[in-house]
């Protein structure tokens, strides 16, 4: 069968070709008929009405394709427009940064990236694992981390708010446990890392491995891809972070301050694991006199498998940023945990004990939670 179509030269015609044609009709009298010759008439009504319409509606799509569009007169720079983007309902922001605010290491946008890791902010129900909610909880979990957030009477996954809140105290919870291991010398890596380690696989698997394990490397790497879409909810940082709050605020905790190993990457000298040096190791002989390098409280003082006998001392918030210092393969610790010490207290004596091939200092300066090089924060010669 034919499929004829009307196109606009054939509509300027008054003739319809796709009218079955009339049979010629015989000539009446009084309208004689001139032989050889059609009569024409002038253009349509599609014509003269439509064909202009049409082909201005093509000239400005062609205009909108070149230019990208109109423009939208809504601001592109508010936190609501910037929700939308990552497909965040707006009224979720403030309790993400609320829950965000409970743990120095959380952020909203390390939330938000759990949260669309999880569901993809979907809260429907898994019938299968029963999980509830955008943030995936099951029962069990829920009456371990659920609250009542918003006030509304009632306590459910299945409430964006009281999931958001939920999921925060977990991770906080998680982040206090792990950096306890790594404070004790019993895994190493990235607090954020191992946080998010701890809630994949457990904290168990993430102390069994002393690092994150195998079995949480393809959340990490999920979540961590999902980071970019959600960082402008985060609150801006007053202050130039690490470095800005550096400046020689801490002494000389051995003298004379030499170093034999700086902060950085490197092979360990033991192991042959290429991997960050989390501090500075300073020379000096065995028995010699280590000294607390500011006023603070000693929060861990005890012997470890990779440190040897180590003390951390807690220094209390700089610019609003809590700032620690430790002292490792100690011989001798001559502090207690919950004693106060000043700078220039002594709290122990150089050793070799823990993975170490000789006497020296290892030292670290920890400051929300993240490592960082103690050599700017070290007053020059003691």
């Amino acid at each position: 069968m034919n499929d004829e179509r009307l196109t606009v030269s054939e509509a300027a015609v008054d003739t319809d070709p796709r009218q079955p044609e009339q049979p010629a009709r015989p000539e009446q009298p009084g309208r004689p008929e001139q032989a050889g010759k059609r009569k024409r008439r002038g253009p349509g009504l599609f014509t003269l009405l439509l064909l202009p319409g049409l082909v201005t509606v093509t000239g400005v799509a062609a205009f909108l394709a070149l230019t990208g569009g109109l423009p939208s007169p809504w601001p592109e720079d508010s936190d609501t427009n910037r929700a939308a983007t990552a497909d965040i309902d707006p009224s979720y922001v403030p309790w993400l940064r609320k829950a965000a605010s409970a743990c120095t290491i959380l952020e909203p946008s390390l939330l938000a990236a759990q949260i669309d890791q999880l569901s993809g902010w979907s809260d429907d129900t898994d019938a299968l694992s029963g999980q509830k909610g955008i943030a995936a909880f099951t029962d069990t979990e829920w009456r371990t981390w659920g609250r009542d957030d918003d006030g509304n009477g009632h306590s459910s996954p299945r409430d964006p708010a009281d999931a958001i809140m939920a999921l925060g105290r977990q991770d906080c919870s998680l982040a206090g446990k792990v950096t306890e291991l790594r404070t004790e010398g019993r895994v190493n890596g990235d607090l954020v890392d191992l946080t998010l380690a701890a809630y994949s696989s457990g904290t168990d698997a993430v102390t069994e491995a002393g690092r994150v394990p195998p079995t949480a490397r393809t959340y990490l790497a999920e979540v961590e891809a999902l980071l970019p879409r959600y960082e402008a909810l985060d609150r801006a940082e007053s202050g130039g972070g690490a470095g800005g709050a550096a400046g020689a605020l801490l002494t000389a905790p051995v003298s004379p301050l030499t170093i034999t190993s700086p902060y950085g990457s490197r092979e360990h000298p033991l192991t042959g694991v290429t991997k960050l040096h989390t501090g500075v190791d300073f020379a000096a002989p065995q028995g010699a006199r280590v000294v607390a390098a500011r006023q603070g409280r000693v929060v861990f003082a005890a012997p470890t498998s990779a440190y040897g006998n180590r003390i951390v001392i807690d220094h209390g918030t700089i610019e609003g940023k809590r700032l620690e210092t430790t002292y490792s393969h100690l011989s001798a610790l001559e502090a207690a945990v919950g004693q106060t010490v000043e700078a220039g207290t002594p709290i122990g004596r150089v050793g070799s004990t823990g993975l170490s091939t000789g006497p020296h200092l290892h030292f670290e300066v920890v400051l929300d939670g993240y490592y960082t090089d103690p050599r700017p924060w070290l007053v020059t010669g003691g």
